[in-house]
């Protein structure tokens, strides 16, 4: 059986990568899995300097799922290529950095950066509903996700990934403005706007007001808009919301996505990544199918 996928021109040993913000660098979840068994890491969102993040409390759980407010707190991008980067090729997954900004000028000073270091790819963070400046507010409109992202591609020549948020009218002229913007491809979806409020004291639960709902909740919400992503254009899907096993990366295939991301489902069980590698197997056995690419995009609609 094959597992391969080329992800606009990432070439992974199977599909399953793991998504921003739920692994890391890697570094713990190296002590419970082997990450060379992986298709490929999407490292915590990286900015040009050092970024907090948002006050706490900044996670609190759901029903189906959790909500989130970090605020892409993390140690900028010169500390993550001289002390992070070395360690995750060491590995044999492809190295993807999700790149995030609060002005135009900061994706592209932080992309021109990353074109020159040892990575296979750029997720470019359009969608982050956790920080008051940049990310969701570029990624909303056709316009917004064009400028950025035709910004972007002048400084970098490695395969570019746009990430698309899920909090629009409309998913698909997003999604259009990657592509005519010089997109290599598409990850969808971010995290859904939700809030929680806590009734003893009358105040919602995080620090923030508002986080990003992710998990099984969102998981039918992901899978209708990589469906209508994939009619829309012709560049390639990442796929991610609510992944927390094999059979629901099938489902998100057979709407159109060529690799998916596993996200919150880290934190419940830290094997899930390679569980759900075998569970794609265990699929292919039972239903005869040689080439795991055979199935992206062959859901048969009512």
């Amino acid at each position: 059986m094959n597992l391969e996928v080329n992800l606009c021109g990432i070439k992974m040993k199977n599909p399953v990568t793991v998504a921003s913000g739920t692994f890391g660098y890697g570094r713990e979840y190296a002590e419970f899995i082997d990450l060379n068994k992986l298709g490929g890491i999407i490292t915590k969102g990286t900015s040009l300097k050092l970024r907090t993040g948002n006050k706490p409390p900044r996670i609190c759980e759901t029903s189906s799922g959790m909500l989130n407010s970090i605020g892409l707190q993390n140690p900028g991008v010169e500390y993550f290529i001289e002390n992070d980067l070395p360690w995750l090729r060491k590995t044999d997954a492809k190295i993807i950095v999700n790149a995030c900004g609060s002005t135009i000028e900061e994706y592209v000073e932080l992309c021109k950066i990353l074109n020159t270091v040892d990575i296979d790819g750029v997720e470019l963070n359009l969608s982050c509903p956790n920080v008051k400046a940049g990310c969701l507010a570029f990624g909303t409109t056709y316009e917004g996700v064009k400028e950025v992202t035709s910004q972007v591609r002048k400084v970098l020549d490695k395969p570019l990934i746009v990430k698309l948020t899920p909090n629009v009218t409309d998913i698909i002229g997003p999604a259009k403005a990657a592509e005519d913007a010089g997109a290599d491809g598409i990850s969808a979806i971010n995290t859904l706007l939700g809030m929680k409020i806590d009734i003893n004291k009358r105040r919602p639960a995080l620090a923030n007001n508002t986080g990003g709902l992710s998990g099984p909740a969102i998981k039918p919400v992901a899978v209708r808009c990589v469906y209508q992503i994939s009619q829309a254009v012709k560049i390639p899907i990442l796929g991610m919301g609510g992944i927390m096993n094999g059979e629901d990366i099938i489902e998100f295939m057979l709407a159109g996505a060529t690799a998916i991301s596993i996200g919150s489902g880290n934190f419940v069980d830290p094997e899930i990544s390679v569980n759900s590698i075998k569970g794609i197997e265990e699929y292919m056995k039972k239903n005869k199918i040689e080439d795991i690419c055979s199935i992206i995009g062959k859901v048969e609609m009512n």
